[in-house]
């Protein structure tokens, strides 16, 4: 009996621990919803963009550190290098994809915290997840079976197609955790957490790191090692992701009835993912177009340089994101609540610090582009050869602070077509029939195509400018479900 009683006050001992606990999981859940509607915004801001900007410049890491060590493989580093650059659309658009059905379901589901309304909120992330599954698998299918005649189409030589079709075929087997990893990542920042987004990338970025030299030169297995090494990384920064959000710290939660799409809730989070889809699957298609003409103007030197050059764009674009990211759940839940005033606070420390970054980075393309060109290459002659066109490529990326964080922030406000229209504008409208028009029109037909990135950059960061400053105060008039009220100032 003694022992009975012994063993019951211990339960209820247990039980309070283990309810005392869950208490103080929800009590700091709740104190990030509530920063969210009242913190300082200048200080939430930088607590939640240092996170995203290291998470963008880590996932970054997915993207070029295989460059890196593949570039300066002996005798092919080159060719490796350059077959490698040419998985690049596809690799963008199975991102894409993820952003398809996941960026515009992460402010509709922030939005929808905004009103208190979670359970909406979980559906939208539920049915995100459910079609994110069903297009990964689709996918792979797909790009495994066409890759050969795309890689061909995208610019791919004889010297160059048996490392970009080593690499390709390895990299889709990962193709799931890659749209795991970077679609729900997306609802985890929205909710706030800015710290575990960062541990996502960080795992998996870190791994690949580790993994790339191991597989590369000590199992010598090349390009093909690179590739190994990036899907078992993925994987388990997937497997990080479903285990957040089905545990006992997240506010919104994966469950099973939520799993099954419905048209009402994913045609709205598609609408909305149209924008960033089309900004990241056209990436795939410009790389097409750059290849393209650059390998009929500059041969595989050109297309080797063009390889690098994206790659140091990252080092722009990639953190510019994350400061974005860093604002969306700030943007999007204060917009939901009504609070126009702190929307427009964290706007302006979302505009500020990208315009301050794109115009440093600006500043270290067109002094040091040496120093950026010579992490990717150990090659003299095409570290010379791309440092000439770096500066060119890059002479309007100062501008492209006000393209981002404008464009990102109707992202947040949940503004679908008018996001949709100006992220055409600076690739489709602009870009892609520059670099075809460009070189009939200069003697230079190389320098031709790389002058139509500066032009359009500077162009389409004029034109979002203009109509996000013009439009800002009628969309917050209109508020979250388009109706018409008084707008704070």
């Amino acid at each position: 009996m003694m022992n009975e009683k012994k063993i019951s006050g211990q339960d209820r001992k247990v039980k309070k621990t283990e309810k005392g606990s869950s208490d103080a999981e929800k009590n700091r859940t709740k104190d990030r919803i509530s920063d969210l509607q009242s913190a300082d915004t200048g200080r939430l801001m930088l607590r939640l963009a240092v996170p995203t900007v290291t998470a963008q410049i880590v996932n970054m890491l997915y993207n070029i550190v295989d460059r890196i060590y593949i570039g300066h493989m002996p005798d092919v580093g080159s060719d490796a290098l350059t077959g490698v650059g040419l998985c690049f659309p596809i690799l963008t658009l199975i991102s894409a994809f993820a952003s398809l059905l996941c960026a515009g379901g992460a402010p509709k589901a922030a939005i929808r915290m905004g009103q208190k309304d979670n359970e909406s909120a979980e559906e939208i992330m539920g049915n995100c997840f459910g079609a994110l599954l069903a297009v990964s698998v689709l996918l792979t299918v797909l790009f495994q079976i066409f890759a050969e005649p795309m890689l061909l189409l995208f610019g791919a030589s004889g010297d160059t197609l048996p490392y970009a079709l080593s690499y390709m075929r390895c990299y889709l087997m990962g193709t799931v955790f890659v749209m795991i990893s970077l679609g729900l990542n997306m609802f985890i920042m929205s909710q706030g957490f800015a710290g575990v987004s960062m541990l996502t990338t960080l795992i998996g970025a870190v791994l690949n790191i580790a993994l790339d030299p191991l597989f590369i030169f000590v199992f010598d297995m090349g390009v093909l090692g690179a590739a190994v090494a990036t899907v078992i990384s993925q994987a388990v920064s997937a497997v990080w992701v479903l285990i957040f959000l089905t545990g006992k710290k997240t506010r919104l939660c994966l469950k099973k009835r939520n799993l099954k799409p419905q048209a009402s809730v994913l045609l709205p989070c598609l609408a909305l993912g149209l924008s960033p889809f089309v900004m990241q699957s056209t990436e795939s298609l410009l790389s097409v177009c750059f290849n393209a003409s650059l390998a009929r103007y500059g041969g595989d030197m050109a297309v080797g340089a063009m390889t690098i050059i994206t790659s140091v764009a990252q080092l722009m674009t990639m953190p510019t994101v994350g400061i974005c990211q860093g604002g969306q759940p700030i943007i999007s839940y204060n917009f939901g609540a009504g609070n126009n005033v702190r929307v427009r606070q964290a706007f302006r420390c979302q505009f500020i610090a990208c315009v301050t970054y794109a115009a440093l980075f600006f500043l270290a393309a067109m002094f040091f582009p040496h120093l950026l060109a010579g992490v990717f290459t150990g090659d003299g002659e095409l570290a010379e050869y791309t440092v000439r066109y770096m500066r060119i490529y890059s002479a309007g990326i100062f501008i492209l602070g006000v393209q981002f964080s404008c464009q990102q922030a109707f992202m947040a406000l949940g503004q679908a077509k008018i996001s949709l229209i100006l992220a055409c504008l600076r690739k489709l409208i602009l870009l892609i029939p520059l670099i075809f028009l460009l070189p009939h029109l200069l003697a230079d037909q190389v320098f031709a195509v790389f002058l139509a990135e500066p032009v359009s950059d500077i162009t389409a960061g004029i034109i979002t400018g203009i109509m996000f400053f013009t439009h800002l105060s009628g969309i917050l008039a209109r508020g979250p479900e388009g109706g018409v009220k008084k707008a704070e100032s």
